[in-house]
């Protein structure tokens, strides 16, 4: 029986031994758990912390220098919108492109493409020695014949051209010496513009004749006498000058316009529709502010001959020429019409979102919000 008596109390100390170390274990394991990520933390911060070794430098950040344009040769007159943008070429201009092609315009010389709504002067001179007039289109000079060909034209020369004076020529004799009908009547249009061709220079700083036919042409022209130039321009002239009714020989008389800074007031005068605002004349990049301070003292204008544009119902190229209206604000023109109709005022476009109040203060003067005027 002794036996058995101390083989049950050995058995009762190892269980209360067993009861002891469970609450030990579980108490050990405890702090590992919460120490050990403390110990991590601390490594951590320690290493944020230490001081930045003397040998490394700390480059500030700085705005990524934007790329240069790569320029490759393109044919305004062939290539697609792909094929412009790889060459280079900005969306917006592409797509005017492909929209001058689409209403019938043919890219005759590089400085056609001048003339593409939304081009600056300066994308211009970057952009003229990758412009490749395709053989088919440009305008070549016939060594057989005393008159220059055209590729792909329907029109052709019926007769040789004789001596001529720019100021009476018809569009019939110019389409007769080889221009296109659509040619030749931007060739008298803008003779009206300008009030007459003084000089070759004038004759071919036309879009419709560039340098090169101007020279093959310049053997059959008549200019104004020179003293009957100078007899017009000593006419007494009353200032301030109406920038929207003065002809080229006019604008020459104020003082700060110079001869290229002419054709670009009629130009612009021209896509606009006529000048509201003496201010306007100051967004052109050939006149300086200098140049503008003495201009603005000289002219006027008169708002009264401003073309409106009948914005409930003009078409696509009545709107796209106008240099205040952007790509953007056409398609949103184009769409809103298409699905909700037109507008009243110049407000209803801006809560239809086409306008800014800044961009709606600036083309308003150019809308009629009027029915349809045919």
């Amino acid at each position: 029986m002794a036996p058995s008596g101390s083989m049950r109390g050995s058995t009762e100390e190892n269980i209360r031994g067993v009861v002891l170390l469970i609450p030990l274990i579980i108490i050990a394991v405890t702090l590992v758990l919460i120490l050990k990520p403390a110990h991590r933390y601390e490594s951590v911060v320690q290493e944020a912390t230490e001081p930045i070794a003397e040998c490394d430098t700390i480059v500030p950040a700085t705005e990524p220098t934007p790329p240069t344009p790569q320029f490759k040769s393109f044919d305004p007159n062939e290539a697609d919108y792909r094929t412009m943008l790889e060459a280079g070429v900005p969306r917006n201009i592409a797509v005017s492109l492909i929209r001058w092609r689409e209403s019938g315009k043919v890219f005759r010389i590089r400085e056609d493409v001048a003339l593409c709504y939304g081009m600056t002067d300066s994308l211009y001179f970057l952009l003229e020695p990758y412009i490749n007039i395709g053989t088919a289109y440009r305008i070549v000079r016939d060594t057989t014949s005393s008159k220059p060909r055209e590729s792909r034209s329907t029109e052709r020369a019926t007769i040789n051209p004789s001596t001529f004076s720019l100021d009476t020529v018809t569009t019939h004799y110019l389409h007769a010496i080889g221009f296109s009908l659509r040619e030749a009547e931007l060739i008298i249009r803008y003779r009206d513009m300008i009030g007459g061709y003084r000089s070759l220079e004038e004759f071919a700083e036309c879009y419709a004749v560039g340098a090169e036919r101007a020279e093959w042409l310049e053997p059959y022209l008549i200019f104004p006498e020179r003293d009957t130039v100078m007899s017009y321009q000593s006419e007494r002239v009353t200032f301030p000058i109406d920038v929207n009714s003065a002809d080229s020989a006019m604008l020459r008389r104020v003082r700060g316009i110079g001869e290229k800074s002419v054709m670009h007031i009629l130009r612009y005068r021209e896509l606009l529709g006529g000048y509201y605002s003496v201010e306007q004349i100051s967004e052109l990049k050939v006149v300086t502010p200098e140049n503008f301070r003495i201009i603005s003292q000289q002219i006027w204008c008169d708002s009264a001959r401003i073309k409106k544009i009948c914005i409930n119902f003009a078409g696509l190229k009545a709107l796209e020429v106008h240099p205040y209206i952007t790509n953007r604000m056409l398609r949103r023109i184009i769409n809103h019409r298409e699905l909700k109709g037109g507008w009243s005022t110049i407000e209803e476009m801006i809560e239809s979102n086409i306008f800014t109040k800044e961009e709606a203060q600036r083309i308003a003067p150019y809308l009629d919000f009027g029915t349809n005027p045919e």
